[in-house]
């Protein structure tokens, strides 16, 4: 028998903001699966779904998701492209590799906020001169996780122009 679940189940780990914060690293082939999610003025609608369906593919591939990590790109109003990261090849979805240097920085509060922290992403990039050539936002806990932890990070992840 299948136990269900209860109010004060946690379905993500807790996320320590520390490794990510104001950093640089490099990718190399880094593996990512992804998938779109249907956004409605940005607010996305079946994010849950297709992120149950991506969990049950790298499941069925006996795979990882290091870190976590799960990179959305917003490309319009109505679109939201998932990176998820995979310590393999996962079969039947759309397979790919990120290279080249990245920088991250940590940011807590309501989503309401995302347009000050991207406009705060913005300025920091210039004041360390990075130069992003791709920006990515990284939800690292459910809305009901960040609750129960009373904590709502997201991490914004840019591709820099290499020096």
């Amino acid at each position: 028998m299948e136990q269900q679940p209860t109010e004060n189940d946690i379905c993500c780990p807790k996320f320590e903001p520390a490794p990510w914060d104001e950093k640089v690293f490099n990718w190399e082939n880094k593996k990512f699966i992804k998938d779109s999610v249907f956004t409605l003025f940005y607010m996305p609608v079946n994010f849950g779904s297709i992120m149950r369906k991506l969990h049950k593919k790298v499941t069925e591939a006996l795979a990882e998701v290091p870190e976590w990590l799960c990179l959305s790109d917003h490309t319009s109003a109505w679109n939201m492209d998932l990176y998820l990261a995979v310590d393999k090849i996962v079969p039947n979805t759309t397979n790919l590799a990120l290279s080249g240097t990245f920088v991250s920085k940590v940011y807590e509060g309501p989503f309401k906020e995302t347009g000050n922290w991207s406009k705060d992403f913005e300025l920091w990039c210039n004041e360390k001169n990075y130069k992003p050539l791709k920006t990515y936002m990284w939800y690292t806990t459910c809305p009901k996780c960040a609750k129960k932890y009373g904590k709502n990070y997201v991490v914004f992840v840019a591709e820099i122009e290499k020096k």
